[in-house]
């Protein structure tokens, strides 16, 4: 019987909730559509539909390095690529179909490139890989909620063998986990309706990537979608309970919490327009300032932020993502100290922003200027060795406002000078030491 060991799981998880930033790369044949990557199942394609942009898919053989070279200028310290998406098409050179991308145009293995991008660029590796499959013969196709022909009885079941899927499935999760050395993240995607855990087979799944890539981190969507949190919060975690949280496009509201009140690893993952990958009427970008403070929202929750790009047909990145991940990464080369190696803090959510804590450390994340001196709440002036202006270094003095005589030693009053107007008008980072 499975006994969840935390002692294992926390060691295991260490460096995930270290390296808190993240880049998502969406990345396959719907790249060419440009309307998304669930366009197939959306508009109802039938494989011999989509099945001719395999002959035209010819991605810049430079774009794996430049995936990972705008990752490591954004800050972050891992990437997760899609290997195959529901669609089915694969960006490995899986022996076990021919629907793959060294049979296009490009004629190699894309994985191979990423990874060896990555590596170079000192980013830690992940794999998305899509459970579903719209392409292989034997996953259900009519009645199944999720695929492009679910409605249509002209796509009957009759012939399909779901075990044969699996075996082909859990044949490729090989491959990715044997031939590509070290990886880091499996992110696998996704239970949905009533098909979950072990009708993925998951306990022998996890038992093989485990076996294979020994401290690897697997994320929770063979037990669940991205809008339910799994057994990890429960007592008695599933064997195939993974390693954090998915939640999709939102932000919990106090990060997420085991039923004994544990923090769990968790991670967002989001997009900087609306789409998971290129769609070329998207123009809805998400400004830097506002990815900023969303990060910071994250770490202080005590979560990770996956933030997501998606390539064009040629695996190049939209130039509004790559103008706000630069912009991040020049916020990141200032304060990523405030973002790395950090978590939630020990004080309460302030008024005029956020706090993340690493040890005795504070990090107080200024999104508006204060009326007077900066109120900091829960920590006595006497606990505080010196505090800093993070991008800078200055001295940053404790206020000598009367008004703290009103307050008990619960407050502590910083003076930000007489300029109204913050350094850094997206987020202006204090560092607090304390004693």
């Amino acid at each position: 019987m499975y006994c969840f060991d935390r002692k294992e799981y926390e060691k295991r998880i260490q460096w995930y909730v270290h390296d808190r930033f993240g880049m998502f790369i969406h990345f396959g044949l719907y790249s060419i559509i440009g309307r998304g990557c669930l366009v197939q199942e959306t508009e109802r394609f039938q494989d011999e539909e989509y099945m001719p942009y395999a002959k035209e898919f010819n991605p810049d053989p430079n774009c794996p390095r430049e995936w990972a070279r705008l990752a490591k200028k954004a800050g972050m310290r891992y990437v997760v690529l899609t290997t195959k998406h529901h669609e089915g098409y694969c960006l490995f050179d899986s022996r076990y179909t021919d629907y793959k991308i060294t049979n296009s145009p490009y004629g190699k293995d894309l994985i191979r490139e990423y990874v060896d991008a990555c590596r170079a660029e000192g980013l830690k590796i992940g794999f998305y890989y899509s459970l579903l499959d719209w392409h292989h013969d034997d996953f259900p196709h009519y009645g199944n909620s999720r695929h492009p022909q679910g409605k249509d009885p002209a796509f009957p079941n009759d012939h399909r063998d779901f075990n044969r899927y699996l075996t082909y499935m859990h044949n490729q999760v090989r491959e990715l986990c044997t031939n590509y050395g070290k990886i880091d993240i499996m992110w696998f995607d996704f239970s949905y309706d009533d098909i979950s855990g072990e009708d993925w087979k998951a306990t022998e799944l996890v038992t093989m990537v485990r076996e294979l890539q020994p401290g690897i981190v697997i994320n929770n969507r063979l037990e669940v979608g991205g809008i339910k949190l799994g057994s990890l919060v429960t007592e008695n975690p599933v064997p195939w309970h993974g390693d954090f949280v998915t939640p999709e496009q939102m932000l919990p509201p106090n990060g997420i919490q085991d039923v004994y009140g544990n923090d769990v690893a968790w991670e967002s993952c989001a997009t900087i327009n609306n789409h998971w990958s290129y769609a070329r009427e998207d123009r809805f970008f998400k400004p830097a300032s506002l990815l900023i403070k969303k990060l910071v929202e994250i770490v202080s929750k005590g979560g990770n932020l996956l933030l997501d790009v998606g390539p064009d047909a040629h695996g190049r990145i939209p130039e509004e993502s790559v103008k706000a991940l630069e912009e991040m990464g020049k916020w990141m080369e200032k304060n990523g100290e405030s973002i790395i190696g950090c978590g939630r803090s020990e004080l309460s959510k302030p008024d005029w922003g956020r706090i993340t804590q690493n040890g005795n450390t504070l990090y107080l994340h200024i999104y508006e200027n204060t009326l007077g001196p900066l109120p900091l709440q829960g920590i006595a002036k006497e606990k505080i060795k010196s505090i800093r202006e993070l991008a800078g270094g200055a001295e940053v003095r404790l206020s000598e406002n009367e008004l703290k005589s009103a307050y008990d030693n619960d407050f502590t009053f910083i003076d930000l000078g007489e300029n109204p107007i913050l350094p850094d008008p997206a987020d202006t980072v204090l560092k607090v030491t304390l004693k």
